[in-house]
């Protein structure tokens, strides 16, 4: 596996990566760090006072950083690549030039509307076709939870994650929302009988939805520790059941292409304190 480890020399950028080295081993990890000048006026001048050079040394003392940190690890560490320019961009760039298997990414647990909006990480997970890995908080990286619906997109994410993450001896979870049928419909237009109809139908295909991720997991010996069914919001509900359960990682699937401005998987990701793996 080929991973792209993002840093800006953070703890939360760390954490992600102690996260990350606890739910694999062998990856070989390319380390990138930004040196940011986009923020400065446009009259100051990079060049002046040795700022240019001051910023360089500051990249090479955070890639040097995570050469040792990475060597604690059961993970390879595969190059360090400086940059100078807005972080977004130049995280991109270097995604286009190299095939990578997950983009590794901290992101600062803010408040309100600072948590997601504007982050380097969303901006990044919007705008790749690669799967990303996005942490918070240091943890145990112990419980996971497949957040699924069945889709492809989701059967897709279950089979990754087994490809890419050392399950074993992990405590596994599985969760499926099954969305309140009476608010998909107008008021009135359907009775009680057809409303309880719908929700036995829904109970049946999460109840199959379920024994098909099991399944694939028994076909890696891996037992399940806890499914649920629930019904509500479906991001709220992943989020609870995340909290109530103390889930360290969160999988979820979605489309290549897709961005996650109004999706699950970005509600899930603006409130839980979980690390989180989309696989595109």
């Amino acid at each position: 596996m080929h991973v792209l480890f993002c840093t800006d020399g953070s703890k939360i950028s760390f954490n992600a990566l102690h996260n990350f080295a606890k739910w694999t081993k062998g990856a070989i990890v390319d380390v990138i760090c930004v040196i940011d000048w986009s923020f400065l006026p446009d009259e100051v001048s990079v060049n002046n006072d040795g700022f240019a050079s001051t910023c360089a040394n500051v990249a090479d003392t955070i890639l040097e950083f995570a050469e040792k940190e990475i060597s604690k690890t059961n993970l390879i560490y595969g190059q360090g690549i400086k940059r100078c320019g807005e972080s977004v961009d130049s995280i991109l760039e270097q995604i286009e030039k190299e095939k990578y298997d997950v983009i590794l990414m901290g992101s600062h647990g803010k408040k309100g509307i600072q948590r997601w909006l504007g982050s380097v990480s969303r901006d990044i997970v919007n705008n790749i076709d690669t799967s990303a890995y996005i942490s918070k908080y240091d943890n145990k990286a112990k419980k996971i939870l497949f957040a699924t619906d069945g889709t492809d997109n989701s059967n897709f994410a279950v089979t990754n994650a087994i490809k890419y993450l050392n399950l074993n001896e992990k405590e596994i979870y599985i969760c499926v929302v099954n969305e309140n049928p009476s608010l998909l419909f107008l008021e009135g237009s359907l009775d009680s009988h057809w409303l309880l109809e719908i929700e036995g139908q829904q109970l049946k295909n999460a109840d199959r939805i379920i024994k098909d991720v099991k399944s694939k997991l028994e076909e890696y010996s891996l037992p399940v520790q806890k499914d649920a069914i629930m019904m509500g919001i479906p991001a709220e509900k992943i989020i609870d059941f995340a909290r109530e359960e103390q889930i360290d990682l969160v999988v979820m699937g979605t489309r290549k292409k897709s961005k996650i401005r109004s999706s699950v998987s970005k509600r899930v990701l603006e409130i839980t304190s979980a690390d989180v793996f989309i696989v595109k």
